[in-house]
């Protein structure tokens, strides 16, 4: 079967995706069970690990744009979406955002990067399987955020 045409995410794909959820997982729940001291480190390291996601997933979209014809117009909306996620994930720990806004933008962010990934795939320049993937990741990524902004509001 072709890659392309493929519905089920390769199994390599599977696990490195979920690999790359335990830092998000971790500092969740680090937020909740870290005694108050730590707290700081443990959400700096998340906000740290979910801009460079943003700009590793960034990247993704750059190199689905490089393989389409130059004069695709989907294509060059592609490559300037590519720079998106990496500068809202830049901004928000390089500013030193409040962490109240910085973990809400994250997550519009992590959703906003879901949809331009639907995008890909509908437009054919990323595989089908690419979608489940996806939704699987981007949805642990959201409620990891979710239950640290949780815990720093219940702080």
């Amino acid at each position: 079967m072709h890659p392309f045409t493929a519905t089920r995410p390769p199994h390599l794909a599977w696990l490195l995706g979920l690999a790359g959820l335990i830092p998000f997982i971790s500092g969740a729940l680090g937020i909740w069970l870290t005694p108050t001291g730590w707290r700081p480190l443990v959400i700096a390291a998340l906000l740290d690990y979910a801009a460079v996601i943003l700009a590793f997933m960034g990247a993704i979209h750059w190199g689905l744009a490089m393989r389409a014809e130059q004069d695709d117009l989907r294509a060059q909306m592609q490559l300037g979406m590519s720079v998106i996620p990496p500068l809202v994930g830049w901004a928000t720990v390089s500013f030193g955002l409040p962490v109240m806004l910085a973990i809400p933008l994250f997550v519009v962010a992590f959703i906003g990067l879901y949809l331009a990934d639907l995008r890909a795939v509908r437009l054919g320049l990323a595989p089908i399987w690419y979608r489940p993937l996806r939704r699987v990741l981007t949805v642990v990524v959201v409620l990891s955020l979710l239950l640290a902004w949780a815990g720093v509001v219940a702080a």
